[in-house]
């Protein structure tokens, strides 16, 4: 991870990590960190793919939103959590095999908003897939 985090914000992440299951059942690995940016991979197994064989768009999907989430991570206020409301996602290629690596930027991070892009790169360094992403702030963690 990123040495830019703060000790306070690099806890929050770390805590992140471990309230996400569903990272870990993807084999989803946290690279980088920074406020309003975020690395992940993840490496493709059979658990992972459709049954043309190659890569599923949910995991691909799964993957954008992981990453562009631990990019906000250290932009929120202790009182604040934010959660997803909108992701689009053009597929360039189709993924097969070797490591997945998804980057995350912060385009703007309002007040309420936060604009995301992120790209998803094959292990050749080619582009996969391209994605644009909207959270909301929430003031108090949603309730059940």
């Amino acid at each position: 991870m990123n040495t830019e985090l703060s000790e306070d914000e690099q806890r929050r992440v770390e805590l992140a990590l471990t309230k996400i299951p569903f990272a870990d059942l993807l084999r989803l690995k946290l690279d980088q960190v920074a406020p309003g940016m975020a690395t992940m991979s993840v490496e493709i197994c059979d658990e992972l793919r459709q049954n043309n064989g190659v890569v599923h768009g949910g995991a691909i999907a799964s993957l954008i939103d992981s990453t562009t989430a631990f990019a906000i991570i250290p932009l929120l206020e202790h009182s604040e959590t934010a959660t997803t409301v909108d992701l689009t996602i053009t597929y360039i290629r189709p993924l097969v095999n070797g490591r997945v690596t998804c980057s995350a930027k912060v385009l703007r991070a309002g007040g309420r908003v936060i604009a995301l892009a992120a790209e998803v790169f094959d292990g050749a360094g080619n582009l996969a897939a391209s994605a644009l992403s909207t959270y909301l702030r929430l003031k108090s963690p949603p309730k059940g």
